[in-house]
């Protein structure tokens, strides 16, 4: 199994995609925070 070309491209495929959903999730966090507060000031 683990000799199998396509059982890698599986697995980075799969990497890739954890890693682009945690880069993802680390910029809607910080987007959200960081837009949260200039709505208070401005009111």
């Amino acid at each position: 199994m683990w000799q199998d070309p396509g059982t890698w491209i599986a697995l980075g495929v799969s990497a890739l995609f954890v890693v682009a959903g945690f880069i993802m999730h680390r910029v809607f966090v910080k987007i959200l925070k960081s837009g949260s507060e200039p709505t208070k000031n401005d009111e």
